[in-house]
């Protein structure tokens, strides 16, 4: 009779998942799978709301990353009102955006995954988190702390709030960036890029200690997908789409967001709510791709800035085609952080920062709106759908860490395989398959869906706990 592991609870990410391992007739590791217990309903229950709302209303989606669907939920109603955006409000969208993921990637490369890489994975869990890491490591949590203040400080003196600003809206930005707000951003960036460049310089001294976790976390060939520039220059903001193989070759590029439909197919698996999103062209088996910081660097040729340049160019080298093992998106957020530092720097020197001109006014002039961008996790699309009034009749959203979802599954299967051994099992053999699914980041919270009817069990108990009845529907 097969057998099942069960991880109730995936650690040290944002949103809930647990994990099954079943295993074969003789005790090895048959399949594995995430499940991803959460329902979003977001694209049903914004239905009958004005298309202006849809920014503020799906920034409510996510906590940790509320200014990634404010750009993208913004840039497809600035499809419907069918204008141009002022080039300064495109320049404020893009730093707000950095801002997020620059203090998204810092709270989980510093917050989650490094208790694990500085602390060991077989290290005592009550001691195995931020309280640990400020015994034995305090200036990395001190840094890791700055980083991220950083990041929510620049949302916050654009937007004036932190979390769910409603500073984004259709047509540019709610109101321009005065001097005195420009000058202290800038003002704090030789702090953090010295924090940033001290934190590449030992991160990559010790990769030779995380040998066998690079050659086993999700390490295997797939396509990788992220937004580009027209000269294939890294891009979160705007741009088109490049696919790539595991080789480094470009399978298709300057894919059009708005036709995403026609290459990005969804598929729904019964044991989660996560969509399995895949490249159509190859089919669902083979058209699994990655997403976020380890993909955008795999399909990039360049930074554009020039500390994170050198950096991609060290990073291009790490293997012969694309970089495949997803423990390296640790590495790539790193450098993300370096890139969005000193690219905030550029768009704050921009000699048209400081303009007054940051919001184009329209009306409905389309039915249908579709906006991407690259969140902290990877690339986001929304998608609506308007009647003559811009009431949404229909909306659909296909989070960052869905993308993953098929690649994130088949690398839990692939440290389940290599570090579980069910006759002697330990608390280290399934951190390092949870590790995995902290390697890729995921949202959950935003990121889940549901078709159909939601399973559901509710049960009557008594007052002393006793089960007096049990309700499913299934």
């Amino acid at each position: 009779m097969s057998q099942k592991i069960m991880i109730e609870q995936v650690t040290r990410i944002e949103g809930h998942a647990k994990v099954s391992i079943i295993l074969n007739d003789d005790g090895a590791v048959q399949d594995a799978q995430v499940h991803v217990t959460q329902v979003r309903g977001f694209e049903k229950f914004v239905q009958g709301r004005p298309f202006y709302e849809m920014p503020s209303l799906t920034a409510r989606t996510c906590g940790i990353c509320p200014v990634s669907h404010l750009v993208a939920s913004s840039k497809a109603c600035d499809q419907i009102l069918a204008v141009r955006i002022p080039t300064t409000a495109i320049a404020l969208r893009r730093i707000i955006n950095l801002g997020q993921i620059i203090q998204s990637h810092a709270l989980n490369f510093f917050y989650l995954s490094s208790p694990d890489l500085l602390l060991g994975m077989d290290g005592d869990p009550a001691k195995r988190n931020m309280f640990g890491m400020l015994d034995k490591h305090p200036q990395v949590v001190r840094d890791g702390i700055r980083l991220r203040q950083f990041g929510q400080q620049v949302i916050e003196r654009l937007a004036n709030k932190r979390i769910h600003p409603s500073w984004i809206v259709p047509g540019g930005v709610a109101s321009p960036i005065d001097a005195t707000t420009r000058d202290q951003i800038l003002s704090e960036i030789p702090e953090v890029l010295g924090i940033i460049t001290r934190t590449l310089d030992w991160y990559k001294k010790s990769l030779n200690d995380y040998q066998e976790y690079i050659r086993t976390f999700a390490n295997f060939p797939s396509l990788f997908m992220g937004l580009v520039t027209k000269e294939g220059r890294l891009e979160h903001y705007h741009g088109n789409l490049r696919v790539v193989t595991a080789r480094g070759s470009v399978l298709a590029d300057q894919l059009a967001p708005d036709e995403y439909e026609s290459f990005i197919g969804e598929a729904v698996e019964p044991y989660t709510y996560l969509k399995s999103p895949y490249y159509k062209p190859l089919g669902y088996d083979d058209g699994m791709y990655r997403v976020g910081p380890l993909a955008r660097l795999n399909v990039a040729n360049e930074c554009g800035t020039p500390q994170a340049d050198q950096e991609l160019a060290e990073f291009h080298c790490l293997d012969k085609g694309a970089v495949l093992s997803s423990f390296h998106y640790h590495y790539a957020r790193l450098i993300e952080i370096l890139y969005g530092i000193e690219r905030i720097q550029q768009l704050l020197n921009e000699p048209d920062i400081l303009s007054d001109n940051v919001r184009a006014h329209a009306e409905v002039n389309n039915y249908e709106g579709i906006g991407v961008s690259e969140a902290p996790r990877g690339t986001l699309f929304h998608h609506y759908k308007v009647n003559e009034d811009g009431i949404i009749q229909s909306a659909n959203l296909i989070i960052a860490s869905g993308n993953n979802n098929l690649a994130m599954n088949k690398g839990v299967l692939q440290a389940a395989r290599y570090y579980v051994r069910p006759e002697k099992l330990t608390e280290g053999m399934l951190n390092r398959v949870e590790a995995v699914i902290r390697a890729f980041d995921p949202c959950l919270a935003c990121s889940t869906h549901a078709d159909g009817h939601m399973a559901m069990q509710i049960e009557m108990l008594d007052p002393d706990g006793k089960l007096i009845d049990t309700l499913t529907r299934e």
